[in-house]
């Protein structure tokens, strides 16, 4: 399934939801299916500089396609990543670099969120795009 096929996936789930308050349940309990990053992982060097709250993020290639697994101490936060990985990971580093983000504005997320977690948002998008980057460069 591609990046945009997911986007989209994940656009219409959250229009489902009348109100904020259902949506951030919503991605409360997506947090909860993120694929979790082994204790070994959660170190400094897999942090997410910028956020507010702690995000460990783990990359590695299967094949030619990069799966991410993550963990955060804060439910919104976790529920955040969750739904980055789900449009991110077991895709082809390319993809990752290419893909537009514009999913985040039309879940209306970054507008309900403070602006120490829209930050964290953007550094957790960076870093997914920094492994992917760095998975391309040795792909080629």
């Amino acid at each position: 399934m591609s990046i945009a096929t997911k986007q989209a996936d994940i656009v219409e789930e959250f229009s489902m939801f009348d109100d904020w308050m259902q949506r951030y349940e919503y991605m409360i309990d997506l947090g909860k299916s993120l694929p979790l990053i082994a204790d070994e992982y959660k170190t400094d060097d897999n942090i997410i500089k910028g956020c507010q709250s702690k995000v460990w993020v783990h990359a590695e290639l299967e094949g030619d396609k990069v799966v991410f697994t993550a963990d955060s101490d804060a439910i919104i936060t976790k529920g955040i990543i969750a739904i980055l990985i789900r449009a991110f990971s077991k895709q082809h580093p390319k993809d990752i670099l290419a893909a537009d983000t514009s999913f985040i504005d039309d879940i209306g997320l970054k507008e309900h969120l403070s602006p120490t977690r829209a930050n964290g948002l953007v550094s957790m998008i960076k870093q997914l795009k920094m492994y992917a980057l760095a998975y391309q460069t040795q792909l080629s």
